[in-house]
């Protein structure tokens, strides 16, 4: 079958699951339009393991791994089925890739996973399961993940990548909603050119020469995933992005989509 694309979503803060603001309606035109995939891949900073683990539940719950938000968010729900042959398939890539995986039977969805997928896939009817963010991974480790799992691509499987382009939580907690910071404008426009250039050398050096990048990610971990969506993708394949504006005042909701045309 022909490959699936790759997705780098910026999952933003917990309320997107309910302000789909411009990034929603622009994952759920692209969960139309793509071809549907036998299972979602989903990389997120909110499962972070010793090691790399891949969650072969075949009933994940939804994880809200969050506190101090509306009483609304905690009663949302994703009930999309696990892939358990797929999950345990990426076990064997990965192993043959040189990553030594193992496998999770009890992992459900964390929030950088559920609250998305709740506007890429509405109803809940695409199998979904999570690979781990290993601690402690480098850039160069986060892109070399994303390239071992190039091969589950040709069997049906849609890697997405999610994290946020910016994400700086002190400054999240601290300002108003009236206020937007120039700085993750400049960051987001920035990483925005080198992807759409897909200069991957100068994209795994972004957090060393970026404008502001030590400001946009005081730690790594919610930048990592757009690196690893980047191995994913071969470096000829298009990427078209999906512009999400800034929310919070310094979050950059801007996602990619990798091999193909939303």
């Amino acid at each position: 079958m022909a490959k699936t694309p790759v997705l780098f979503i910026s999952h933003g803060a917990p309320t997107f699951a309910l302000e789909p603001g411009r990034l929603g309606p622009r994952l759920t035109q692209a969960g139309d339009q793509l071809p549907r995939p036998k299972a979602v891949l989903v990389v997120s900073p909110h499962w972070m393991t010793r090691g790399l683990r891949v969650a072969t539940t075949a009933a994940p719950e939804t994880v809200h791994d969050f506190g101090g938000f509306p009483r609304e968010l905690y009663t949302l729900q994703y009930p999309a089925p696990g892939a358990p042959a797929l999950a345990a398939r990426t076990v064997e890539v990965l192993r043959a890739a040189g990553w030594p995986a193992e496998a999770d039977e009890g992992q459900g969805l964390d929030h950088g996973a559920w609250v998305p997928l709740r506007y890429l896939y509405p109803e809940a009817d695409v199998p979904v399961f999570q690979l781990s963010l290993p601690a402690g991974l480098a850039p160069e480790q986060a892109y070399a993940l994303g390239q071992a799992l190039q091969p589950l691509r040709e069997e049906g499987v849609l890697v997405v990548g999610s994290g946020s382009l910016t994400h700086n939580l002190y400054e999240f907690r601290s300002h108003g909603d009236d206020f937007e910071a120039a700085y993750a404008r400049e960051f987001a426009a920035w990483v925005r050119q080198v992807v759409e250039a897909r200069d991957d050398a100068q994209l795994l050096r972004t957090l060393d020469i970026a404008p502001h990048a030590q400001r946009a990610h005081p730690t790594t971990e919610h930048f990592l995933p757009l690196l690893v969506a980047a191995g994913a993708a071969q470096g000829d394949e298009q990427v078209e992005t999906l512009e999400g504006g800034i929310t919070y005042g310094v979050l950059s909701m801007d996602s990619y989509l990798f091999g193909a045309q939303a």
